[in-house]
């Protein structure tokens, strides 16, 4: 740099003196002798008078140079021993401290030498490691004593030859005033919960008034006892809905006894035996009261669309669950029902066309569903198509036996072909899934500006957000329960064909095991109605018979399977299968004395394939949520890519340590 800077100051003019003494000789050249003498002498002195200035203006810019990078490293000195802040500095291969200021000898407890000190010893909490990756601020605050800093550094590579590696130097801010300040503002942050008596009607409502006094009064004694701890403002907004207003400090504890107001709550029953039961909506991290309260209504209606009975926190991100591990009790009023059905009704009148598609590797539930909400659009006089990749699914058999009737001729399409049919005023309906990263098409759910979602899934904490409908009922056997539910109100069974009975009937078969797992008194009804329209179950069962090899391979996976705990069966296999079978060979483990819950798992390209079926109180959701999974609480099912099947086993085995230490949390008296 110093010789750089030299150059540049000094004039570049010897092209000149070269033109004058071309000069000169062409003079010479002409004959004129003197003239050309004359002009060289005048060039010579000339030069000899440059030479002379230049040699002299060097010498006086060495002496400023000199003293200018003097005075820089005297002020560099300088400050370094008088920086204002605590100084180490130390080689960052060995861990040697090689030097310190004063301020960091104090703030480390005074020690005088500083040598053959490594900095693991002066400050055990702090990590270099952030320096060798180039970074000028430690990420996190270092704690020395009952002080916090924010540590700065820069590093300084050895001349070349040294053997000694990397020095670093860094300084350190002591920040502890303002951690502290920021940490109470963090403690002290308001957080808003709704609570919500979900089974208010059924458990409370319908008795006596003297038996209905005597259950609210202890409930909301095990709800101010609850609340108590956190010194909170806690009030009754309705009947059956609290306000409950407290400092985020407490959130922490709420969460580890994982909401234990869920089972204390649980235990006060009515005498026909229903337990009451409580929802818990938790808004964190909110801007405003206004932002918390919507929060806290979001997370209500969530844990209400999973089946009640559990807590959801929500901050500006993200769901976190707690509880619902009970399974889903089936209301008995049908009057969403019938309003969802007046508004299905209007929405299809009024679009252009209707669309229908269910989730990727659609089943007989998403295929039934969508042949019944064609029907509706059918009697409506809507043109209605639904959407059917050229892919194999395990619903290809009900496909290709609708695909006949002459009332379907044309109302297949794919993906690309439905984007081209749908307009402003079409009508896109989702059926058998309420996650947008599920659906077959995600471009088409994008692009549609009416959406109605019917689905009978546990929410997770991804969902179809702004739908103009969104029937969603988690207590329900399938979604051609709930289609069949809206036909029994938009149209008369005989106005049904037999074929769409029938593959609505196969929907429910599927999902309800021939009508022998999670089937209510609407499961019947719905499975009437379709009797009644025609629907066939010895045509149906055809549906659901399978070839030899799937039989083999059925049992195949059924003899691998090991016990987990003390009444679960995984059965892992290695090689791929169908997804059907699978499916049956979970089903077929429930079979099994002794087994209450059974996973299967197989590779499927570069994802792995979890199928999971409960028998008994465990909820096979709640379990492959952190999977990344979903379903309901008796059948739910994972896709989980980049990994292996021995990979996701030992996830599987996690969650379900998981999902039974909690469980046992649950279990131990408050």
């Amino acid at each position: 740099m110093y010789q750089k800077l030299k150059r540049a100051m000094v004039p570049r003019i010897g092209p000149y003196f070269a033109v004058m003494l071309a000069f000169t000789g062409v003079t010479a050249l002409l004959g004129d002798v003197q003239a050309a003498v004359a002009e060289l002498i005048v060039v010579v002195v000339l030069l000899a008078a440059f030479v002379a200035t230049t040699v002299r203006r060097q010498r006086e810019m060495d002496r400023c140079l000199e003293e200018l990078m003097g005075s820089i490293d005297q002020a560099t000195r300088d400050s370094t021993l008088n920086c204002p802040l605590p100084l180490v500095m130390f080689r960052l291969d060995t861990d040697e401290v090689v030097w310190s200021n004063d301020r960091f000898l104090r703030v480390t407890g005074g020690q005088e030498r500083m040598f053959d000190t490594k900095m693991a010893d002066l400050a055990p909490a702090f990590d270099s490691r952030w320096l060798l990756e180039g970074k000028n601020e430690c990420p996190e605050e270092v704690e020395l004593g009952d002080r916090r800093y924010q540590v700065f550094g820069d590093t300084v590579r050895p001349a070349a030859g040294e053997e000694e590696g990397l020095l670093a130097t860094t300084y350190w801010l002591d920040v502890t005033e303002l951690a502290d300040t920021r940490d109470i503002y963090d403690a002290t942050r308001p957080v808003l919960a709704l609570l919500l008596l979900d089974n208010y009607e059924d458990a409370i409502k319908t008795q006596d008034e003297n038996v209905r006094s005597a259950m609210l009064s202890e409930v909301i004694q095990r709800l101010s006892r609850w609340a108590e701890p956190s010194h909170g403002v806690f009030l009754r907004m309705d009947r059956d809905r609290y306000l409950f207003l407290f400092e985020e400090q407490y959130l922490a504890h709420y969460k580890e006894e994982r909401f234990s107001l869920l089972d204390s709550v649980r235990e006060v029953v009515n005498p026909a035996g229903i337990p009451a039961t409580v929802s818990i909506g938790v808004g964190v991290d909110g801007d405003t009261f206004g932002e918390l309260y919507r929060f806290a209504n979001l997370s209500v209606e969530m844990a209400l669309s999973r089946g009640g009975d559990q807590a959801v926190v929500k901050n500006r991100f993200t769901f976190e669950f707690f509880g619902g591990r009970s399974k889903e009790a089936e209301r008995r009023t049908k009057v969403k029902s019938r309003v969802m059905a007046s508004a299905m009704g209007e929405l299809v009148a009024d679009a252009s066309c209707l669309i229908v598609m269910g989730h990727k590797s659609p089943d007989m539930d998403a295929v039934g569903a969508a042949v019944g909400v064609c029907a509706i659009a059918r009697m409506k006089g809507v043109p209605h198509y639904i959407v059917r990749d050229h892919v194999t699914t395990p619903a290809d058999g009900l496909y290709d036996r609708v695909a006949k009737l002459p009332q379907y001729e044309g109302v297949f399409l794919d993906s690309q072909e439905a984007m081209l049919r749908a307009d402003s005023r079409s009508l896109l309906v989702v059926v058998d899934t309420n996650r947008p990263e599920q659906v077959q098409a995600r471009e088409l759910l994008e692009r549609c500006n009416k959406v109605a979602v019917i689905d009978h899934h546990r929410r997770a904490a991804t969902y179809i957000e702004g739908a103009d409908l969104n029937f969603h009922e988690p207590y329900a056997s399938s979604t051609c329960e709930l289609v069949s539910e809206l036909i029994g109100y938009l149209m008369e069974p005989t106005d049904l064909l037999t074929g769409e009975a029938e593959a609505l009937m196969a929907g429910l078969m599927l999902d309800t095991k021939n009508f022998t797992m999670r089937t209510g008194g609407r499961t019947f009804e719905a499975a009437a109605l379709l009797r009644r329209a025609g629907g066939d179950t010895s045509e149906i069962r055809k549906l659901f018979q399978t070839d030899l090899n799937d039989a083999v391979a059925k049992y195949g996976i059924i003899q691998n399977a090991k016990m987990y705990r003390k009444d679960i069966a995984i059965a892992a296999s290695a090689k791929p299968v169908g997804r059907v079978t699978a499916a049956q060979a979970a089903d077929e483990l429930l079979n099994i004395a002794g087994i209450g819950a059974s996973f299967v798992l197989y590779p499927d390209g570069e994802r792995v394939v979890v199928s999971a079926r409960s028998l008994s109180a465990t909820n096979v959701q709640v379990i492959l949520e952190p999977l990344g999974g979903g379903g309901n609480a008796g059948a739910a099912g994972a896709q989980i890519p980049g990994k292996t099947v021995d990979e996701v086993l030992g996830d599987l085995k996690a969650a379900l340590d998981d999902y039974f230490a909690g469980e046992e949390t649950d279990e131990q008296p408050s």
